[in-house]
């Protein structure tokens, strides 16, 4: 099961990077914010059945594709930390978050931002951030971490192994009226 969560995890997160760029260049530097609830994965209610394994298996199965591409990863926890972020100490600094102070849990932060803070060079917990990319995987609510203007992105799967996903990425926004042009 955690080989195919591996597996799935890998698929998912390369289509998702081409479904990006047919649509615009993915930067260097750019934030990838994920929510993740293994509960859900393995079929149950959110915050329920939390598997360190399982977010290793998902934290594994994303990594080579985000370091490949130079996207930074922000782990969202889940509400017991007020759904605050994982993120790597010099992207903090460098986009001008807030660093809060707490260390995500298993029970209290979620099994996937757990995963993310153990294997990170120098993790910090941040507030708020905002992304350029999402996955969501299990319903986790991640929206209020990406930019503004939100565009969903539909892959050619639905599901990581039981769990539904919602991929998105973000544009500038459309100003200007009538006599605008856009590129």
């Amino acid at each position: 099961m955690l080989a195919e969560i591996e597996k799935e995890s890998k698929i998912i997160i390369k289509e998702l990077f081409e479904k990006i760029e047919e649509k615009a260049k993915i930067k260097e530097g750019s934030l990838l914010v994920v929510g993740c609830s293994t509960s859900e994965v393995l079929g149950g209610n959110i915050g329920k059945n939390s598997s360190e394994d399982v977010a290793k298996a998902i934290y594994n199965g994303i990594k080579e594709e985000l370091d490949k591409r130079r996207v930074n990863l922000a782990a969202q926890c889940c509400e017991h930390l007020n759904r605050c972020l994982v993120v790597e100490k010099s992207v903090a600094e460098k986009m001008g978050y807030e660093i809060v102070c707490a260390v995500p849990q298993i029970h209290a932060g979620g099994s996937f931002a757990t995963v993310t803070y153990k294997n990170m060079k120098e993790p910090v917990l941040v507030e708020e951030v905002k992304a350029d990319y999402g996955l969501d995987i299990g319903e986790t609510l991640i929206g209020m971490h990406l930019k503004r203007v939100t565009v969903p992105i539909r892959l050619s799967v639905n599901k990581l192994y039981k769990a539904n996903i919602i991929c998105a990425y973000t544009r500038p926004k459309y100003i200007g009226g009538e006599r605008a042009k856009y590129e």
